[in-house]
């Protein structure tokens, strides 16, 4: 089972954003569309329907090859056969989070400079989230956009690679690759687009252009 991060866009698939869309229907539209990666951010849907969710798209993404990684919960990965997490500062340390879900789980971490970068690989992380990029409406971050120029910089001397996230959209992934992201994590742009299939391989192709 491979566990290195895909490069190119990774789906962020948010129960806030769209959520009209059932989140196994947005899932699906990724999947269809090719992507290697996508995260599962469910941070309004309650454990007891988490649960068997992240399950479903487990088992939709296997015969695909998709990585499906959960974010925060370091509980709902393990129970849901995820291939890991992604963790923001209030949640689990990743070191802890790595002998919970062992060597091969994947293990993302939000950053927000190159200290931060290099704290989480000491602490096991395989790849980390840098930003904000741009401003964004999906999630309320608390920090200023770093733009792509200070982007760029950071990402040019990271340990790890780095995903890209915060108002990245159709017209921007391209200068988010050519930055120099290993990834490029978006949400809004993504599922609000009215074919999310489409939508995802243009993201898709836009990325791999520039990088």
């Amino acid at each position: 089972m491979p566990h290195k991060l895909p490069r190119g866009l990774y789906a962020l698939l948010d129960d806030s954003v769209r959520p009209a869309l059932p989140m196994s229907e947005k899932a699906r539209a990724v999947i269809d569309a090719g992507v290697g990666v996508l995260q599962l951010r469910l941070e309004q849907t309650v454990d007891r329907l988490a649960l068997p969710l992240i399950r479903e798209v487990v088992a939709l993404a296997a015969p695909r090859g998709v990585l499906v990684i959960v974010n925060d919960r370091v509980d709902l990965a393990l129970a849901g056969g995820a291939h890991g997490v992604h963790l923001g500062a209030d949640d689990l340390p990743v070191d802890v989070a790595r002998k919970l879900l062992g060597p091969d789980a994947l293990i993302g971490a939000t950053t927000r400079s190159l200290q931060d970068i290099e704290r989480a690989q000491r602490l096991g992380a395989d790849h980390v989230g840098l930003g904000p990029i741009f401003l964004t409406s999906t999630k309320v971050v608390g920090q200023a956009p770093l733009g792509l120029e200070r982007f760029g910089q950071i990402a040019s001397r990271s340990p790890l690679p780095v995903v890209g996230i915060a108002g990245i959209t159709l017209a921007t992934i391209g200068q988010v690759a050519s930055a120099g992201a290993w990834a490029a994590a978006v949400a809004g742009d993504l599922l609000t687009a009215d074919d999310v299939v489409s939508r995802a391989r243009a993201l898709h192709r836009a990325f791999s252009a520039a990088r």
